[in-house]
């Protein structure tokens, strides 16, 4: 008998068959580094880790990268399966996946020229723009070693349980680095022209398929759109993922960019869905299921993916690291209670580009599944919440999870506090989904929400526990004429909508000064709600007419003339996240943002605004200055309650006044409230 369809998403919660197996829906879980393949004491944690995503639901997992040999590893100590002795760990991951209803491939990825060591290796010795180390030229016979290496790790990754394997051949890595003349200048069989240049990964996929046999899913993860000067052409890539097929895929993933391809592709500021026009190209060029990803967080975006023809699966990593039970719960109706990814990157891809355990900003739990827990407590209380920003909800939330009596208290007409100035920030569109999610959480767990309300040590007496997360307020620099009708504080501007002249000047380099410039300079719809407007501005060539898929970038005119001050003797910017950071300062370059470093300010004046550079001083003509200049924390409530005997402790922006510190809040409220 066929089951019925899914009333909600009835195509992405399709079964797919791949002839000797089935998936039970068409979402795979994209792979990514948490930071916990590394150490064998760690592996219980990931089991646990990718047996929530399977009992939440998702039909096929990707671990994170596993080297097949020692040299492709990312750094020394780093995942990889080489040898029988790995294995063992590993059947702690597939047997709890397999007993939570899932399936799980084992990511195989060669750094190549990406390795942080100095035994890396690669068709050429070229050195990567992101590594110190130039990596070593494979000889021929190396070349050889590699594909037998891949071939002999799949074998392993079959013998630890797992239900088949990823060969990763995108983003830049080692296979990548053969497929193209930007990194590939050899003159044997394993250079020049495309047909020898595309040995490697058909050799690569010919030796699983014979190491493995018939009955084990490969997945080859194609890069179709390079977007690096001399990357692949489009028959370039239909080449290659016909000859990948008759190789013995069984699914072809679909890879979008290079790690140092300067056109943004995951975080917040990319639009949903950005690429599945090139998955949708592809698809009419192979016989076997093509996945899609990239920027796909939402079940209605996924449904309508597969429901349009654009591809038969969908990847999603960091969207089931904010929700393991994203399946379940679209699956069940109940999408508005998705914990959706906002593509911050800051807990995730931040961390494992810094070799930190991966986690999430929106859900503290990702990674730490085996510690931190919201078991409901024998011993309810009565907990008064007094702040509704981030870390304000996830402490109200997490409390009314444990069964306790909460209460939350905001002065002001709506949750959320500084994430309602963040999510008007062109880019930033997706914040306002936490909202959506933590407004729904407040329904669901009991919290009571009391709005337009301010909590009093008086009103708090009553309570058995109190949590003070009232937030930040701007800090005010000592510069003279701060008081003048030029000067603004960010939150007139992103709160208050005050007006704001042609000519700024933006003091403070941080989060918030990036945030406000570009606010301020940009004008009409958001690029990221306009897929046609942000591939001009990124100069992404959906036409595919040119090698890699980039063309000249056409950036809009900006809304203003802003400069950007620090007092720091550094580049601007150098203290953003990691993997997002480059893509703020490029926005502002490309807005003509004029951004100056080492400057002290002096006062403002009719006559604009007196600072000096280095030992210059200068005059500054402009309509306004913007303040942001970093936090202070509100704190006023602790004394009157600690003097009340009221149990009581800060958290978030009250307990630590730092910007666009979201992450530290919702953790730390999420911990605090795990732990009442």
């Amino acid at each position: 008998m066929t089951a019925q369809p899914n009333p909600h998403y009835p195509k992405l919660l399709e079964p797919l068959d791949l002839g000797f197996t089935e998936l039970k829906n068409r979402v795979l879980m994209g792979s990514m580094h948490t930071g916990l393949e590394d150490r064998e004491k760690k592996f219980p944690r990931l089991a646990r880790y990718f047996a929530e995503r399977a009992e939440g639901g998702v039909a096929i997992s990707v671990t994170g990268g596993f080297s097949p040999n020692l040299e492709g590893s990312f750094y020394p100590g780093a995942s990889k399966m080489s040898s029988s002795r790995e294995v063992k760990r590993h059947l702690q991951v597939t047997g709890a996946v397999h007993e939570a209803g899932g399936k799980i491939a084992l990511q195989l990825l060669h750094a190549g020229r990406y390795a942080y060591h100095p035994l890396s290796v690669a068709p050429n010795r070229i050195k990567s723009p992101i590594t110190p180390f130039a990596p070593l030229a494979l000889p021929g016979w190396g070349v050889k070693k590699q594909i037998r290496d891949f071939a002999a790790a799949a074998k392993l990754a079959q013998k630890a349980g797992y239900d088949g394997v990823e060969v990763m051949g995108s983003e830049g890595y080692f296979i990548n680095q053969f497929l193209v003349e930007h990194t590939n200048r050899r003159t044997d069989e394993w250079g020049g022209s495309f047909e020898n240049r595309m040995k490697l990964p058909v050799q690569i996929v010919k030796g699983v398929r014979e190491a493995v046999g018939p009955e084990f899913i490969i997945i080859y993860r194609l890069s179709m759109l390079d977007l690096i000067e001399k990357g692949s052409t489009w028959e370039e890539v239909v080449t290659l993922g016909k000859a990948i097929e008759a190789a013995g895929a069984t699914i072809i993933n679909t890879g979008i960019g290079w790690h140092e391809a300067r056109v943004p592709t995951i975080v917040t500021s990319v639009p949903r869905a950005a690429f599945t026009w090139v998955s949708e190209k592809f698809k009419q060029e192979v016989n076997i299921p093509v996945c899609t990803t990239n920027r796909i967080n939402d079940p209605e975006v996924g449904n309508d993916i597969i429901a349009s023809g654009q591809a038969d699966m969908v990847s999603m990593a960091r969207p089931l690291l904010a929700d393991p039970d994203f399946v379940v719960k679209a699956a069940a109706g109940r999408a508005d209670e998705i914990n959706t990814c906002i593509a911050c990157n800051q807990a995730c891809l931040d961390h494992t580009f810094q070799a930190k355990e991966a986690s999430c900003l929106v859900n503290p739990r990702a990674c730490h599944e085996t510690e931190l827990n919201y078991d409901k407590t024998d011993a309810p209380k009565k907990v008064a919440v007094v702040g509704a920003g981030p870390a304000g909800l996830s402490a109200a939330t997490v409390a009314a999870q444990r069964g306790h009596k909460v209460t939350l208290f905001d002065q002001a007409d709506k949750i959320g506090g500084q994430f309602n100035m963040a999510k008007r920030v062109p880019g930033k569109e997706e914040f306002e989904n936490t909202l959506r999610y933590f407004g729904r959480l407040i329904e669901t767990t009991g919290v009571k929400l009391k709005l337009n309300t301010r909590a009093t040590a008086s009103k708090l007496k009553g309570f058995d526990e109190v949590l003070i997360a009232t937030g930040v307020t701007p800090r005010k620099p000592d510069i003279e004429g701060l008081d003048h009708p030029k000067v603004l504080m960010y939150t007139d501007v992103l709160r208050d909508d005050a007006p704001v002249g042609n000519k700024v000047a933006v003091v403070g380099a941080g989060g918030i000064g990036f945030d406000i410039s570009e606010y301020i300079t940009h004008q009409g719809e958001s690029p990221t709600l306009n897929p046609e407007e942000w591939n001009k501005e990124w100069g992404v060539d959906t036409s595919y007419q040119t090698r890699g898929g980039l063309k000249p970038k056409e950036p809009s005119a900006p809304a203003r003339e802003v400069t950007l001050l620090q007092r720091k003797d550094e580049s601007l910017g150098k203290r953003l996240g990691k993997t997002s950071g480059w893509v703020h300062r490029t926005t502002l370059r490309d807005k003509n943002v004029k951004m100056m470093g080492n400057c002290q300010y002096h006062k403002v004046d009719d006559q604009g605004f007196h600072i000096s550079v280095g030992d210059e001083p200068m005059i500054l003509d402009v309509d306004n200055v913007i303040i942001c200049t970093g936090q202070e924390s509100l704190r006023e409530l602790l004394a009157p309650l600690e003097e009340a005997g009221v149990n009581a402790q800060l958290i978030g922006g009250a307990d630590v006044a730092s910007e666009l510190d979201a992450k530290r809040a919702i953790n730390q409220g999420s911990r605090v409230a795990a732990a009442l």
